[in-house]
């Protein structure tokens, strides 16, 4: 059996005995049905694993000892910071937790003109934290123990015009890059993905006046959650960690 790999929100030192906070203590305790003595691995965002042991398991308290640490990295060499605007149904949790499989190292859901979803108070506020779930979970599964960090909802253009040194790119049918002949990122790269309408007019305009590099994927028009990870794909293949 795998041993399954839990996130803890807290500080985590080898020899000590802790309770899992709420929701891994559900995850352990109510979801696997988990019991003492058996072994889990725990990791806090922090950098690296930890081995520990189940010493009480019941359904909304667990606790575990620490009983060693593995410094373990498998985060890819280029950043990438992803510039989503939102988009319907499960489509933006999707784009989120394959994007975090892939390497993605922070993600922005962006508003745009064509965005087809209106959140906003308490119902945004629960979406943020639902979509921050999504990536800690996305990091369980696939070994990271880095956490992406999902920011708060900006406008487009508030995005496009934060400072940055970070390798600039829009997709466009028309692009005068493609993957392959993209000048290579010193400081990562900040990829901006456009809603199921795309990017109006203005709104490309608006990615050209902020110095945004064009590029090209394919002769065929992607449906927004398949053009996110179509183009992390690529530029893992040929910057990061995918060969």
């Amino acid at each position: 059996m795998r041993v399954p790999r839990i996130y803890q929100n807290s500080p985590l030192n080898v020899g000590s005995v802790i309770a899992l906070d709420e929701d891994a203590a559900n995850h352990v305790g109510r979801v696997l049905r988990m019991a003492p003595e058996q072994e889990i691995c725990l990791f806090n965002g922090q950098g690296g694993q930890y081995q520990a042991t189940i010493t009480e398991s019941g359904k909304k308290h667990v606790t575990v000892r620490i009983d060693s640490f593995t410094e373990q990295n498998v985060e890819s060499p280029l950043s990438i910071h992803l510039g989503q605007v939102i988009s319907r149904g499960d489509k933006m949790e999707f784009t989120i937790q394959k994007s975090v499989e892939l390497g993605v190292n922070m993600i922005t859901p962006l508003w745009s003109s064509r965005c087809g979803v209106k959140l906003q108070g308490d119902r945004l506020d629960k979406k943020l934290e639902q979509w921050q779930k999504i990536a800690i979970s996305a990091c369980e599964q696939c070994g990271r123990n880095i956490v992406p960090v999902v920011r708060p909802v900006m406008s487009l253009e508030q995005w496009l015009a934060e400072p940055t040194d970070e390798l600039k790119l829009t997709l466009h049918p028309r692009a005068k890059y493609s993957v392959g002949t993209l000048p290579e990122p010193t400081q990562g790269v900040r990829l901006v993905i456009g809603p199921e309408g795309g990017l109006s007019d203005d709104e490309i305009a608006l990615t050209e006046q902020y110095q945004f590099q064009e590029m090209l994927l394919g002769p065929r028009v992607l449906r927004t959650e398949t053009a996110a990870l179509t183009a992390i794909t690529a530029l893992q293949c040929r910057f990061g960690d995918l060969s």
